[in-house]
C-alpha cells in the first residue's frame, strides 16, 4: 500500500514538473513570436460586423392597409426586416376588427404568431370549422409550420405580431377565397 502511495506521489510530481517546463518554454517562445507577428495578428481574428439594433416604440409604427392578399379591414405595420426577402428575418404587426376572418390557407415559411391584444382563434385543416378553433388571448402564441393548412378569426379588436423568415406569403386553399381574385 505504501508503494502505491509513493508511486502516485512520484507520478504527480513528474506531471507538475513537466507541465512547468512546458509553460516555461512557451513563455520564452512567445516574446520571439510576438516580435515576428504583424500588428494585425496581435489584434486577433477580425470580428464580424455587428448588426444594427432595433428599438421601436408604438408611436414609431407606420400603419397602413394590409396587403391585397388579405381581406379588407386589416391594418399592418412592418416592425423590422423585410417580409418579402427570402431568408431574411422579419417582424410585422396586424390589427384586425372583431369578426375578421382569414379563410383556410397556408404559408411558404413557418409563421409565428403572438397575440398582443384581443383574441385570435386558430383553426387547423382544409375547411372553416369555427367550433374546433382554439382561442388565443393576449400573450397567446401559435407556431404554424410552413405548408400547414389553417384559418383565423379575430374576436374583438385584435392585434397580433408575426415573425419568421421571409418571404411571407399566403396561398388560399380555395382560390375563390383569395381576395386577389375578387378584384
Amino acid at each position: 500500500m505504501l508503494r502505491l502511495r509513493t508511486l502516485a506521489l512520484v507520478l504527480a510530481a513528474a506531471v507538475c514538473v513537466s507541465g512547468a517546463a512546458v509553460h516555461a518554454q512557451d513563455a520564452k517562445a512567445k516574446p520571439a513570436a510576438a516580435k515576428q507577428a504583424p500588428a494585425a495578428a496581435k489584434a486577433g481574428p477580425a470580428k464580424p460586423a455587428a448588426a444594427a439594433h432595433t428599438a421601436t416604440t408604438a408611436a414609431d409604427l407606420k400603419w397602413g392597409p394590409g396587403p391585397d392578399s388579405f381581406p379588407a379591414g386589416m391594418q399592418m405595420s412592418v416592425v423590422d426586416g423585410d417580409p418579402a426577402k427570402a431568408g431574411a428575418g422579419f417582424t410585422i404587426r396586424a390589427k384586425m376588427p372583431d369578426g375578421y376572418k382569414v379563410l383556410p390557407h397556408f404559408h411558404p415559411t413557418d409563421e409565428n404568431v403572438t397575440v398582443l391584444s384581443g383574441s385570435l382563434s386558430i383553426g387547423m385543416g382544409d375547411k372553416w370549422d369555427e367550433a374546433s378553433m382554439k382561442a388565443l388571448g393576449a400573450h397567446g402564441f401559435a407556431r404554424l409550420p410552413k405548408g400547414m393548412h389553417h384559418s383565423a378569426l379575430a374576436k374583438g379588436a385584435t392585434e397580433i405580431q408575426i415573425h419568421g423568415l421571409g418571404p411571407f406569403g399566403i396561398t388560399y386553399l380555395n382560390k375563390a377565397d383569395d381576395p386577389r381574385t375578387k378584384k
